[in-house]
């Protein structure tokens, strides 16, 4: 190698020259043919690093491009980056804009090595290393400057940036080559890997045969092959997606001359799931003996298949199956079980056949509007759309609408009015409380709708599975969710008997129904504070004046019924319809949902919660920080449970509050497609979801759903927030 030692190649002539030989001996040992010094630049050096640029060529001849190198040596201890740096760093920045009669640098990386700090991999270099430099001539047979600022990040146990000012300049004429700078340059572009496309050979007879994304597990699966030598110890290096990709687990496969490498991903801030995306793999091989071959290859990324078919996906039908009947339990769900509680108590005496009935209607209706949903759902997802549990949420026109149904059926039993249509549409269409059998199944399709801002055990799992999987498995899980949302139901009518063992009507069912219409009624208060949440307080005001107006009209036509006034009854109606269809529009008419990104109000207390932004974690842990995501929205039940039970209480509020601690609040209240990639790279599609980085979980620490004091303060621990 050519040692950067005072700006030349041959020390030991200079040496000898200076010893005794005498100025006209030097003079002729500078003639000599193949004795002329390679053209380099001055070295520029710290203490952490020397530099310099060095030509295989001592002139610029005629020639159109000129080899060269950047010749690094890095001191003891110290490392730089490579182009792509992995979970922290910054790559090494050049500006060669003050050359002269320069076109053009093309930088070519070898192969760097992977480094790991307190679980933290980085790409990069150390020691010493040239990157090969293909230096295109504006105006062949002129001299030539090559001038360029880099800017290094080299770190040992600190990281400190570094500038070189490098320079090198080749004189005009004859461009005589030298075979030692040459055969440096040419060292270390052997170590660079050549583009090759997918199933083509590279160096060694190496391969890329293809890569696969699985959200479900948050892997990367590379294929790779060899034609030659078996393979020994294979490697990749993952660039593009916006994502940080670890180390591989490598299977070997056909006696070494196949290898199959699962590559965690790490996060992808602000991207879409990975399949479909454009990659470059860099496939690296080293050998026992030192050597090393490698292949680029520029892909696109495939969905990885299912595995197992049937075996993986019954095993989640049951995991769906129950998650469906533990939601039953969240909040969102208790106002519409009240509803048909009350339903069941005044069925008491009727035939069986009614009850059962009523209740397979019921349970019909919660299964269809899942399936629906499920279907909605899988046809966002083939076109390309990002997608999530409870997303309709996110829409102000179907909180509008939701809270102006709940407004509604609180004044309908509060006594304000009853519904009392033409004896052929009640026929079919059924009371307010559900005595029909379009009544029964809109009570149940009704449950689902309210079930959505709630999350359960269990429940992520089988979304999660679902939404990373074709329309058929999707339809397949969220079927066995609405089997076990209806499952209530369901057991009622195979078991109609049941009912007797409720108590008889009396007076204290008045009392009930008033208490159902408060909680009805504080849930279409809470839909309307998300909605301001979302649009304006001006906008709820006006869809709830709405919505009551609406009622006002019904309870004017119960009047009109009451006093045989046909022709008010006849004209109230269509009015009140008119007026609930105005208050789901208003939030289209009057204002506008907030864009992707675009914060919402906070639902937390403190003002220590700061915006979710993926790229700032690793950094952060860098630092020895501890980060704590909260992915939560402002409609979502179960995260305000979290919030209110857990989050914000003693002693987890108080170990958030802790210095090293940095909070994130992700919020989804309105559309936001960086955390919803975010969520899917987890293979997470509902929310809360909560993640704990740190030195020592880099990677993360998934949270469950339903959060405990014990959870929160473990994952803190483990993640390295007590150190």
């Amino acid at each position: 190698m050519i040692p950067i030692l005072n700006g030349c190649r041959r020390p030991a002539a200079f040496a000898r020259a200076i010893a005794g030989v005498g100025f006209v001996a030097a003079l002729a040992v500078l003639a000599t043919p193949g004795a002329a010094a390679a053209a380099t630049g001055p070295v520029s050096g710290d203490a952490t690093s020397d530099a310099r640029l060095v030509s295989a060529v001592d002139a610029a001849g005629d020639r159109t491009t000129v080899p060269a190198g950047l010749q690094l040596q890095l001191k003891v201890g110290w490392k730089t980056y490579w182009r792509s740096p992995g979970d922290a760093g910054l790559p090494p920045r050049m500006d060669w804009s003050g050359s002269a009669n320069v076109k053009s640098v093309a930088v070519r990386w070898p192969v760097p090595h992977r480094f790991s700090t307190l679980g933290i991999e980085t790409l990069g270099y150390k020691g010493d290393i040239v990157l090969p430099l293909t230096v295109t001539v504006e105006r062949p047979g002129e001299p030539v400057t090559l001038h360029g600022r880099i800017d290094l990040l080299v770190c040992s146990d600190i990281c400190v940036p570094v500038t070189h000012d490098l320079r090198l300049d080749l004189p005009a004429g004859p461009a005589a080559p030298d075979a030692d700078a040459a055969t440096l340059i040419g060292r270390f572009d052997a170590q660079v890997p050549r583009l090759r496309g997918v199933g083509e050979a590279g160096a060694g007879g190496l391969t890329v045969d293809g890569v696969a994304a699985d959200p479900v597990q948050g892997t990367l699966t590379l294929r790779l092959s060899s034609s030659a030598l078996p393979l020994t110890a294979p490697e990749a290096y993952v660039e593009g997606g916006d994502g940080t990709f670890g180390t591989p687990d490598v299977a070997l496969e056909d006696g070494g001359r196949a290898a199959v490498l699962t590559i965690p991903v790490a996060s992808a801030p602000g991207s879409a799931p990975l399949a479909g995306k454009p990659l470059t793999i860099t496939a690296v091989d080293r050998t026992a003996g030192g050597g090393t071959r490698a292949v680029e290859t520029a892909l696109t990324v495939t969905a990885a298949a299912p595995d197992g078919g049937l075996a993986d996906l019954v095993p989640m039908l049951a995991v769906a199956l129950l998650g469906g009947l533990i939601l039953n339990l969240m909040p969102c769900v208790l106002p519409v079980l009240s509803l048909k509680l009350m339903t069941v108590i005044g069925q008491q005496g009727l035939e069986r056949r009614r009850v059962r009935h009523g209740f397979l209607a019921t349970a019909a209706g919660a299964i269809a509007a899942m399936l629906v949903l499920g279907g909605m759902l899988a046809a966002t997802r083939m076109a390309g759309g990002l997608v999530g549990w409870g997303m309709q949420f996110q829409q102000p026109v179907f909180i509008a609408a939701m809270a102006a149904l709940l407004l509604v059926f609180a004044a309908n039993l509060a006594g304000a009015f009853e519904f009392r249509l033409p004896s052929a549409a009640m026929s079919v269409l059924g009371q307010a409380g559900g005595n029909g059998p379009a009544g029964h199944f809109a009570m149940g399709a009704f449950a689902t709708l309210l079930a959505t801002p709630c999350s359960a055990p269990f429940l992520g799992t089988a979304v999660g599975f679902a939404l990373a999987r074709g329309p058929l498995e999707i339809l397949a899980v969220f079927g066995a969710l609405g089997i076990g949302l209806a499952a209530p139901y369901l057991m009622v009518a195979a078991l109609p008997g049941t009912i007797r063992l409720l108590p008889r009507p009396g007076r204290w069912m008045g009392v009930l129904r008033r208490l159902l219409a408060v909680a009805l009624g504080g849930t279409a208060v809470w839909l309307l504070t998300v909605l301001a949440a979302q649009t304006s307080m001006a906008v709820a005001g006006i869809v709830a004046a709405t919505a009551m107006a609406a009622v006002a009209a019904l309870a004017a036509a119960f009047v009109g019924s009451l006093r045989g006034g046909d022709r008010s009854r006849r004209a109230a109606g269509p009015v009140a319809v008119l007026l609930l269809l105005a208050s789901a529009g208003m939030p289209s008419l009057l204002s506008r949902t907030a864009e992707p990104g675009e914060a919402t109000p906070s639902i937390s207390p403190s003002a220590r919660w700061q915006k979710f932004d993926e790229a700032d974690i690793a950094p952060l842990v860098a630092q020895g920080r501890t980060v704590f995501v909260d992915v939560t929205a402002d409609w979502c039940v179960t995260c305000i449970v979290n919030k209110r039970l857990v989050l914000d209480r003693d002693p987890v509020a108080g170990a958030l509050s802790d210095g090293p601690v940095v909070t994130m609040k992700a919020d989804m209240t309105s559309p936001n497609d960086a955390i919803m990639a975010y969520l899917a790279q987890h293979g997470r599609y509902g929310i809360p979801y909560n993640m704990v980085y740190g030195p020592g979980a880099p990677r993360g620490i998934a949270l469950p759903e339903l959060l405990s004091s014990n959870a929160v303060l473990d994952a803190l621990g483990q993640a390295g927030a007590g150190s």
